[in-house]
């Protein structure tokens, strides 16, 4: 409305195209103002203690989101405090009639959400953060999925987004009223492997699902191998809405539609399948906020863990012995990222093979984690535990040796990750310790010297952990 003056809340939506929030304030008001608010409750949480990386790759993003905003003849304005403190000043000063944001479901966000609203600023949620909100996903008694395959058809069975839905960048924006104060961003280094911004996810996403040779015609064979270069490695753009999400399944069904074959089909119809379970992982977290707490699963609730520090700083520090696992703990302390593949090998070898408790893995993920997110991360380390909703049965525990052999067959990642390993002979690259001695001294591989001896005997753990987790199943019946 003309004379109006609306706030746009910057949160995970750090973009200009496709962003419903910004639509919103544009419909709304002749003057919007582009706020961050640097919550210090936020940026402190339990998910936040050593989480630089991620800080840096948002703030990196919210500079270069400040320029493009400055090229369209606005700027961003950035506030520091508890956002229900900040965000209601920041209105009052501006006489701002209303503040649009995207809405996202984490149990922090809509508490305060909450409270803003309380405060009495008309705070406008728009989509954005997924494709579809958890509550358009339900089952025809009304219920939310817990089981993913379902959640999937009865997702496909709604209205599928399409190019003509996508919100073109805005070519101009309305000035920023001079005089208001904006304090500096913090500096901090950004990571090497993911320059943030736009302009990077738009050119990853363009590279991975665009033409006839795009790798998404590739995935269902590359992405579980370790070695190659098979994903879009686009999880900290769409973390923080460097792209949105309807973006990103436009460009899959795009895909689909155009493929060379019916193999291309299927690829590309499994990375859209990928978004479809960051859905359910945020439907979960929406309708379930008590699986950051505990286990989805009542009966696996009280599995005795073990209390076993030395094992747990092996694990974190990549240097259990079984090197797959090490690779990929490695990868995550030394780009801040890990492949998909590689989670899932490392959270089963710290919960079923060493029996400690899924949360310490959660934790310190969410620390290292360009990408980290509270409903994918939990939901992944519950799934990989067999805790939570539709997870792997608890049986089920990957042998690290079988899994790179695998996914990793030459040692091509393990040895890029583990160089003490990088003259280790392929047929001993994922078993070091099998080598002999004198085989060891040709590899400059000593055991127990240059590379840890395992630090678990896998043949003897698993009666261990199964006897642990129907304890708990007993338990839960009494």
């Amino acid at each position: 409305m003309k004379g109006e003056t609306a706030l746009w809340w910057i949160r995970r939506d750090v973009r200009l195209r496709d962003n419903q929030a910004l639509r919103g304030a544009l419909a709304h008001a002749s003057t919007v103002i582009p706020v961050f608010i640097l919550d210090p409750g936020i940026l402190r949480s339990r998910y936040h203690v050593r989480a630089e990386r991620r800080k840096a790759f948002l703030f990196g993003g919210l500079r270069l989101l400040d320029e493009a905003l400055r090229q369209r003849g606005s700027r961003l304005i950035v506030r520091e405090g508890a956002a229900a403190t900040a965000l209601p000043i920041l209105a009052q000063e501006t006489k701002a009639s209303a503040v649009f944001a995207e809405e996202d479901y984490s149990p922090a966000a809509r508490g305060r959400d909450g409270e803003i609203a309380r405060q009495g600023v008309n705070l406008q949620l728009a989509p954005g953060v997924s494709v579809r909100h958890p509550d358009e996903v339900r089952k025809a008694d009304g219920g939310p999925y817990t089981v993913f395959t379902p959640f999937r058809r009865a997702w496909l069975a709604l209205p599928l987004p399409s190019e003509g839905d996508l919100l073109p960048v805005p070519r101009s924006l309305p000035a920023v009223p001079g005089g208001l104060k904006s304090v500096a961003l913090p500096q901090l280094p950004l990571p090497e492997e993911f320059p943030p911004g736009e302009a990077e996810a738009r050119r990853r996403l363009v590279r991975f699902a665009s033409g006839g040779k795009a790798p998404i015609y590739e995935y269902g064979e590359s992405r579980n191998r370790l070695d190659w270069e098979g994903t879009s490695v686009l999880s900290p753009y769409l973390r923080f809405g460097m792209v949105s999400p309807r973006e990103a399944v436009v460009r899959a069904l795009q895909a689909m539609a155009e493929a060379p074959g019916p193999a291309a089909r299927a690829s590309a119809e499994l990375w859209l399948g990928e978004l479809i379970w960051r859905e359910f992982y945020l439907a979960i977290l929406y309708h379930f906020p008590s699986v950051l707490k505990t286990a989805f699963n009542p009966a696996l609730r009280e599995i005795p863990w073990r209390t076993a520090p030395q094992d747990l700083e092996a694990w974190r520090d990549g240097r259990t012995g079984y090197p797959v696992v090490d690779a990929a703990m490695r990868q995550l302390r030394g780009i801040g990222w890990m492949h998909n593949r590689g989670r899932m090998i490392a959270a089963s070898f710290l919960v079923k093979d060493l029996l400690i408790d899924w949360t310490q893995g959660e934790q310190y993920f969410m620390d290292q984690l360009v990408d980290g997110d509270p409903a994918a991360n939990n939901g992944g380390w519950q799934w990989t535990a067999g805790v939570g909703t539709d997870a792997a049965p608890y049986f089920r525990i990957f042998n690290p040796v079988l899994q790179g052999q695998k996914f990793d067959p030459e040692g091509g990642y393990i040895r890029r990750f583990v160089p003490e390993l990088g003259r280790v002979p392929d047929r001993y690259i994922h078993e070091p310790w099998r080598m002999s001695g004198a085989e060891q001294e040709a590899a400059g591989c000593l055991i127990g010297r240059d590379y840890p001896a395992p630090i678990v005997d896998r043949a003897r753990v698993r009666d261990r952990t199964l006897a642990a987790y129907r304890r708990s199943q007993e338990r839960a019946r009494r």
